[in-house]
């Protein structure tokens, strides 16, 4: 009875540890496969790579997405990737003795369609007048960034900002830094906080960013500077997101910060699948949200490569097609051939876009990361921004008015001009975002003339360099420009025009702004690899050879001459 009851009380015990035993060997046999089946799939990752360099894209399972790294120049032609160069405080004094500028190398086209200027940068130390420009631009922006949300004016003392302006401030604070007008801790600081602002800011209608926002605030504003949500900007955007870029790749350490900000926004109508860019506006009668294609020659391909810097495929906006040329002063000078009446936009062609191009990505295609400096892989881009050169210093040679157009803000009504090469059928036409002529507001851009001093070293931008380098308030910055017809100073500051100056500066010491991304995957390619959110918000994945946009050239249609 008792050898019997003992038994009874055993059973369960046994029970209990035979059943531990089993739940043992089946973890231990599943970590085993786990492994194993790991092991398995990574050694097959190189014959995954071709299927999804291929493009079936979504028949692949999304855990496997985003184990290719973007595929660059240096790694198909197995050339060197250029390296960030050191900030300006840490170059030898003989850091520029024997840099190569391709002196030899015979200008236009190559079979690759790249292009050789005729003209080269300029490079060499800031000289006691360079660093005192740089010191004053940069004061704009000590002077007018808000400290409670480390977004900085547009204009002056006005506490509103859009992306765009965004961008240049971050232009200005890359160039103060690598210029070594502050140090790291101040730099860390401002765009801790700038990017932290970024990420919380309010969508328009939870997509991207409004095209205004308050500084103080953050909040969501129309041009008015009252509270409302009025659309966004594709030109805004890409320009946004060629900083972001630069940022990327320079200060690897903020990767996942910056990724954290694009993470949050919702693409799937920024950019089409033919790679058309679009913009958003409300409807005042029906407050639905309109879509409608935006940018024009000069600003669309700028912004279309912003984009592409992001895994994004922006073929149509690249192209320059469809395009006409005026004939001015001898030169070819390319417009948009869009018909303004019907596509709402004005053709205007400025100095700005070609600058920012050439300043910030060398002319060269997003994919490109080895191609020496004077060669220009995003050729027609080169050689489009040579006749924008050339035709405003065949002006002064033929007329003597100084010559550096582009956009720009004007104290007091309308507040901003396009000061055109050419625009709406006229060459050197001065018009207002409705398009009314104001001939008065024609000016000498401060922006416009040092960013061509930078990226063409002749006598004729010398002579805008000597008009423009002490052209500025202490307090305040840099002015705007000079006044054609002999007004003056044009007094106002922005954020734009001391951003691209600061940045005009930089490329002076260090050439190209954008230099190469050194890691190999990244968040903005993983993340949400799980989820369907990456196909709804239109994620792309690592751009593989396939991706790259074209390299291209334009021929030439010519109208009368002016």
């Amino acid at each position: 009875m008792k050898s019997a009851v003992g038994s009874s009380k055993r059973a369960p015990i046994v029970g209990v540890l035979m059943f531990c035993l089993v739940v043992v060997c089946i973890t231990g046999a599943s970590y085993a496969v786990g492994v194993s089946a790991r092991r398995v799939f990574l050694a097959q990752e190189d014959e995954v790579i071709p299927i999804i360099a291929g493009g079936a894209l979504d028949e692949i399972p999304a855990l496997m997405r985003g184990n290719l790294p973007s595929v660059t120049s240096s790694m198909v032609i197995d050339e060197r990737r250029r390296e960030k160069p050191p900030r300006m405080c840490d170059m030898p004094a003989d850091f520029f003795d024997d840099l190569r500028r391709g002196e030899n190398a015979p200008h236009g086209y190559d079979k690759h369609n790249a292009y050789v200027r005729k003209y080269r940068s300029r490079r060499g130390f800031l000289n006691e007048r360079d660093l005192r420009a740089a010191q004053v631009a940069w004061h704009y922006f000590e002077q007018f960034t808000q400290e409670s949300t480390g977004l900085a004016n547009s204009v002056g003392n006005y506490p509103s900002t859009t992306l765009w302006d965004t961008a240049s401030y971050m232009a200005g604070l890359v160039s103060a830094y690598e210029l070594c007008l502050i140090e790291k801790p101040e730099f860390d600081r401002r765009i801790t906080q700038l990017l932290t602002t970024i990420k919380g800011l309010d969508l328009f209608r939870k997509e991207m960013p409004n095209k205004v926002y308050h500084t103080k605030t953050g909040a969501k504003v129309d041009y008015t500077n009252k509270p409302g949500e009025i659309g966004f900007s594709a030109l805004d955007i890409g320009r946004f997101l060629v900083w972001m870029r630069i940022y990327k790749n320079r200060y690897p350490y903020l990767a996942n910060t910056i990724d954290s900000v694009l993470l949050k926004w919702d693409f799937r109508n920024v950019i089409d699948d033919e790679g058309l860019m679009f913009g958003a506006y409300v409807d005042k009668e029906t407050d639905e949200t309109v879509y409608a294609q935006e940018g024009r020659l000069g600003y669309e391909e700028y912004a279309a490569k912003g984009f592409a810097l992001w895994g994004f495929r922006p073929r149509l906006a690249h192209r320059a097609e469809p395009f006409l040329t005026a004939s001015i002063f001898g030169i070819q000078v390319p417009y948009d051939g869009r018909d303004p009446r019907i596509f709402h936009s004005q053709n205007y062609v400025v100095t700005e876009s070609y600058l920012q191009d050439g300043l910030e990505l060398g002319f060269d295609l997003p994919h490109d990361d080895s191609s020496p400096e004077w060669v220009h892989t995003d050729g027609w881009r080169a050689e489009f921004a040579d006749r924008i050169y050339q035709v405003q210093e065949n002006r002064w040679r033929q007329t003597g008015f100084m010559t550096a157009r582009s956009e720009h803000n004007v104290k007091g009504p309308p507040y901003f001009t396009y000061d055109t090469i050419f625009s709406d059928g006229y060459p050197w036409n001065t018009v207002t975002p409705r398009g009314d002529y104001v001939p008065d507001h024609s000016a000498v851009a401060a922006k416009a003339a040092l960013g061509l001093w930078a990226l063409w070293e002749t006598e004729y931008t010398d002579v805008l360099y000597e008009a423009m380098i002490e052209l500025y308030d202490p307090e305040n910055g840099m002015y705007e420009g000079l006044y054609e017809r002999g007004q003056g100073r044009v007094g106002i500051f922005t954020a734009n025009n001391n951003g691209i100056i600061l940045t005009a500066l930089l490329h002076k010491v260090q050439g190209t702004i954008l230099t190469p991304y050194t890691g190999d995957t990244e968040v903005w390619y993983t993340a949400f690899r799980d989820q369907d959110i990456r196909l709804l918000r239109h994620y792309p994945d690592p751009p593989q050879k396939d991706d790259w946009l074209p390299a291209l050239r334009h021929s030439v249609q010519e109208k009368a001459d002016f």
